[in-house]
């Protein structure tokens, strides 16, 4: 895990698992859109929860955390249940679940970028790309495994505001800043980056068809 003071450690964790239930939660909300069976919705949930991290992880010669760790595919999974059995009931307030979503983002984003910041010392590209694969991944496979053109690439500030949060920890921790202080600048950087994207409608441009 992230080398961080203990006290941080743990609510990094919290956020961590939390970000992980958002993820399970929307994959979950994919899978039931296209009519999956409760199957197909425990792997789109587990998917988008532990498939970022995971890649992540392989990608950097490490041991993955959600095999080693088995609270993350036991969150994923009781997501995918509880939506299957709750999802009508819970239609009407899902808009909470995208600052939980944010949140993620944010938390998934510097994580990555923490971890190979342990693997290969302060290194942009190895930063930025960890900390990009762990924040979109599982929502790419989600999009994919479904059919449609994955959300990051058409829609919303997502991508972005992960690259500008990993930036800006990327440039603290250069000034010989803790990473702690760095942390919690970069995560809550993205988050409300992405908070901002939802609530104006934020788009990159796109090439405007003739």
């Amino acid at each position: 895990m992230v080398d961080y003071s203990s006290e941080l450690g743990s609510f990094i964790t919290i956020l961590d698992y939390l970000g992980t239930i958002a993820f399970a939660v929307t994959g979950a909300s994919k899978a039931i859109a296209h009519r999956a069976d409760i199957f197909g919705i425990i792997v789109l949930a587990t998917v988008v929860g532990v498939a970022g991290g995971i890649t992540r992880d392989v990608t950097f010669g490490r041991f993955p955390n959600a095999f080693s760790d088995p609270i993350y595919i036991g969150l994923t999974v009781a997501v995918g249940i509880a939506m299957f059995f709750l999802y009508r009931k819970l239609q009407k307030r899902m808009g909470t679940w995208l600052v939980f979503d944010a949140v993620g983002l944010g938390v998934f984003s510097i994580l990555g970028a923490s971890i190979a910041h342990q693997v290969v010392g302060l290194e942009f590209l190895p930063m930025l790309l960890a900390g990009v694969i762990t924040a979109i991944g599982g929502g790419i496979l989600r999009d994919v495994f479904v059919r449609e053109i994955p959300i990051v690439f058409v829609k919303e500030v997502y991508a972005v505001a992960s690259v500008i949060g990993i930036v800006v920890f990327y440039a603290i921790l250069s000034s010989d800043i803790d990473i702690q202080t760095a942390s919690v600048v970069g995560i809550s950087i993205t988050t409300a980056i992405r908070l901002l994207a939802m609530k104006y409608n934020w788009n990159l441009p796109k090439v405007q068809e003739s």
